[in-house]
C-alpha cells in the first residue's frame, strides 16, 4: 500500500473551524467554506461567460476554489487580523501557505501531481486572473457569512460584513459588482420570501 495521504488529509477539512476570533452562532468550518467559494466562483465564471461575453472555464474556476485552502489541513486557518497585520506577516505565513502546499503535492500518488500543480499552487498568466476571481468568490463567501450572523442576531460580525463588502468593491471586478447586484440581496430574505421568488 503507497503512502498516499492527500485525500484522507483533505478529509479532515470539516474539523478546522474558521472565524477563530469571533463568537459565532452559525459554526462554520474550512470544509463548508470551500464548497461555497467553489459555487461562488463557478457562477463568477458564469457571469464573466455568459453575462459580459469573455471567455472563462467556470468549472476549472470552480474547482480551483474548491482546493483554494487546501493548505490548510496542515497550517490551520489562520484569522485575517493576524494574516494580515503587516507585510511581513502576509509574506511568512505565504511562505507558510507554499511550504504546505508542496507538502500536500508529496501526498499525492506520483501519477496525479502534475494534474494537481496548477490547483494547489496559484500560477501565473491566465490562471492568474482565475485566481483574482477564486480570491473574490473567497471574499463573496465571507460576506454571506457575515450576513447570517448579523441576521441571526449576531453584532460580532457588523465590521467584518463592511471590510468584506468594501475588499469586494475595491476589486472592481465587473463579475463580483454583478453578482451583489443581482444575487447578494436575496440572502437577506428568509425561506417563506425566497420560496415567493421561485
Amino acid at each position: 500500500m503507497g503512502r498516499n495521504g492527500f485525500f484522507a488529509l483533505l478529509s479532515r477539512m470539516r474539523y478546522i473551524a474558521r472565524w477563530g476570533l469571533m463568537r459565532s452562532s452559525i459554526p462554520e468550518d474550512i470544509q463548508q467554506h470551500s464548497h461555497q467559494t467553489a459555487v461562488y466562483a463557478h457562477a463568477l465564471g458564469l457571469i464573466r461567460r455568459e453575462v459580459f461575453h469573455r471567455a472563462c472555464d467556470a468549472e476549472h474556476l470552480a474547482v480551483l476554489a474548491l482546493y483554494h485552502d487546501a493548505p490548510e489541513t496542515l497550517t490551520g486557518d489562520l484569522p485575517t487580523p493576524v494574516k494580515y497585520h503587516d507585510p511581513r506577516m502576509r509574506e511568512a505565513y505565504g511562505a507558510v501557505e507554499q511550504y504546505a502546499g508542496e507538502k500536500l503535492m508529496a501526498m499525492l500518488p506520483a501519477e496525479l501531481r502534475g494534474a494537481y500543480r496548477g490547483i494547489l499552487t496559484p500560477g501565473a498568466g491566465e490562471e492568474e486572473e482565475l485566481w483574482r476571481l477564486v480570491k473574490a468568490a473567497d471574499k463573496l463567501s465571507a460576506l454571506v457569512k457575515c450576513m447570517e450572523e448579523r441576521k441571526a442576531g449576531n453584532r460580532e460580525f457588523l465590521s467584518a460584513e463592511s471590510s468584506c463588502r468594501r475588499a469586494l468593491e475595491e476589486m472592481h471586478l465587473a463579475e463580483a459588482d454583478w453578482f451583489m447586484e443581482h444575487c447578494l440581496p436575496a440572502f437577506e430574505l428568509n425561506l417563506d420570501e425566497l420560496e415567493t421568488m421561485a
